[in-house]
């Protein structure tokens, strides 16, 4: 079976490794119709004080989608790229999903062991539990 894609796609992405590889995993699956958007969620402490400014985060994103773009270009119709603040990663990708009318998130998990997993409360697990759309988890490459 051939899985493609020629909606909209919402893909979230955490670091710059983890958005090459999963732009990479992807690009074969789109059609010329695709539009892609890649996002990075920079999560709020709230009310706490943040790990970083703003500013950093933020440059952070900007480093993590230029590595996006280079597997994702001549293969999408369209790539876009969003910054999104919240205090529950989940949510704030699901809310951006259903605001944004996608057809899909789409993600390729990322490897860590069972310990960090529970730490972590594995995002991958919680965004297929709490799916507004369909969710996607793209195979492994190796």
């Amino acid at each position: 079976m051939t899985l493609t894609f020629d909606g909209t796609l919402l893909v979230p992405v955490a670091d710059p490794d983890d958005g090459e590889q999963t732009a990479t995993a992807l690009a074969p699956h789109l059609e010329p119709s695709s539009t892609v958007l890649v996002v990075n969620v920079i999560e709020k402490a709230g009310g706490a004080p943040d790990k970083a400014s703003v500013e950093q985060r933020e440059e952070y994103a900007q480093e993590i989608f230029e590595r996006a773009r280079g597997p994702l270009e001549g293969r999408a119709g369209t790539v876009e790229t969003a910054v999104l603040f919240g205090t529950n990663v989940v949510e704030t990708i699901m809310d951006a999903a259903s605001e944004r009318a996608v057809d899909a998130v789409v993600f390729e998990p990322r490897e860590g062991n069972r310990f960090a997993e529970l730490l972590t409360g594995d995002v991958a697990r919680r965004l297929v539990k709490r799916a507004s759309v369909p969710v996607v988890a793209l195979p492994r490459e190796g």
